[in-house]
């Protein structure tokens, strides 16, 4: 595959220092129809963690829900994070307390900031969003511009009006394009690709499936790490390397459970008291990332690139199983 959803070697940038604190909403409004953008600060006015273009947090709601929002914000502004929430009636829950509940004062529990999407210096980018897929790429645009690098950025919705913070790109004039479907149909994709070149450019990719899936059927043959993508939802994946039940051993902890069948490494660890985060439950959010200090990891999730699941020094706990029949984790 010549696609890649990180950088080899950025295994610290993923898992930042966190906040794992309270943060106050200072200011929610709204971004397009069916987007908001929450504004979170410390109560005491603290300086929070610093970030990089293409970070995410957690946010621990107050209905007891954990959710990962792309921060979208000011980078530079050390008091505050931004986040932009799509309205998702058929999803989780997440988004509907944040719409219709969550208002300007409470206290919401924040983790992170962690990094699966990091920015690399580039003379040359194409950024193209989908929908809600707009957020982490609006740090690196700003990133891009602060660097005098070229850019282009597609960005395709279902409306115009659907199309959250597209007031703040219209500064960019034509880099910024805007392509609603309901104006122009489907994103030109080969066109601004063949432009950017297979080996001039990097090209960052948020949104729904059917759009990564596309951009990665025509990058197939590019040099690998020259697209970069990050999903919202996991990828469709093939059956487990194996259905049996495997042991795995806590180093740290210096106790083995064993995982059964159809059960998942990170409910096996927390039945034996081993508190661990997680957040996503399926392989996106990076949340659950544990260190691999012996056995072969079945890989599950949608964050690892080739290079890094042949590694096998790492895995997310809450979908990942095991090849081998034993895993030693350090926890």
């Amino acid at each position: 595959m010549a696609y890649s959803t990180a950088i080899p070697g950025a295994r610290a940038d993923r898992t930042s220092t966190a906040a794992d604190c309270a943060l106050r909403l200072t200011a929610k409004t709204p971004a397009s129809d069916g987007v908001v953008a929450l504004t979170l600060e410390h109560p005491d006015g603290k300086r929070l963690p610093d970030w990089a273009p293409g970070a995410h947090i957690d946010l621990m709601l107050p209905s007891g829900i954990t959710r990962q929002y792309s921060l979208c914000g000011d980078r530079w502004n050390p008091n505050s994070y931004r986040v932009g929430v799509l309205r998702e009636s058929a999803g989780r829950g997440g988004s509907v307390f944040v719409h219709d509940v969550l208002e300007v004062g409470d206290l919401v529990g924040v983790g992170g900031p962690r990094n699966n999407f990091p920015m690399v210096p580039a003379p040359k980018y194409l950024f193209i969003a989908g929908g809600i897929g707009i957020t982490p790429l609006l740090p690196m645009i700003a990133q891009a511009e602060k660097l005098h690098a070229e850019w282009k950025l597609l960005y395709g919705g279902r409306t115009r009006a659907s199309m959250a913070f597209a007031d703040e790109l219209a500064v960019y004039g034509d880099r910024a394009v805007l392509a609603p479907f309901d104006e122009v149909g489907k994103l030109d994709l080969p066109s601004y690709l063949h432009a950017a070149g297979e080996k001039e450019a990097k090209v960052y990719v948020c949104g729904p499936g059917g759009l990564l899936a596309a951009v990665e059927r025509y990058c197939t043959s590019w040099p690998v790490g020259n697209l970069r993508t990050e999903r919202f939802v996991p990828k469709e994946q093939s059956g487990p390397a194996r259905t049996d039940p495997f042991d795995v051993e806590l180093a740290r902890s210096q106790v083995t459970v064993t995982v059964p069948a159809h059960g998942t490494v990170l409910d096996a660890v927390r039945e034996v008291g081993v508190n661990i985060l997680s957040s996503c439950r399926q392989g996106t959010c990076g949340t659950c990332e544990t260190t691999v200090l012996s056995g072969k990891p079945d890989h599950r999730d949608s964050i690892l690139d080739d290079d890094e699941r042949a590694a096998a020094d790492c895995m997310f706990i809450c979908v990942s199983r095991s090849c081998s029949d034993r895993l030693v984790l350090d926890l």
